[in-house]
């Protein structure tokens, strides 16, 4: 999974073609750090299909705020550097890995 920060964002997200996962977390967030080798394995079995990515909130809160990330864990979905779909606090690896099919 590629670790993104403020000054990669726009590049490998918003200028990017083709279906971008983003898994938004902090370090204090249990739920986020249960879900995230979850998110791991996802990306081995969609490599090449999608590309996905991190963002730890603590070091890059205005960025998250700016995406309209509110709660943790958030998993936005881009395809051409729009928001295409979200999953916010509630999340279950099931539930991303079928949003991710849908937009596939």
């Amino acid at each position: 999974m590629l670790v993104l920060t403020k000054e990669n964002f726009e590049d490998e997200v918003l200028k990017a073609e083709g279906l971008i996962l983003v898994d938004f977390w902090g370090e204090k967030c249990e739920p986020c750090k249960a879900l995230m080798p979850r998110v791991h394995e996802l990306a081995k079995k969609y490599e090449g299909k999608a590309k996905f990515c991190s963002l730890d909130t603590n070091g890059n809160k205005r960025l998250a705020m700016a995406q309209k990330v509110l709660g943790l864990p958030t998993i936005l979905f881009y395809q051409n550097g729009a928001i295409v779909a979200e999953l916010c606090v509630t999340i279950s690896i099931e539930d991303v890995e079928a949003k991710l099919i849908e937009l596939l």
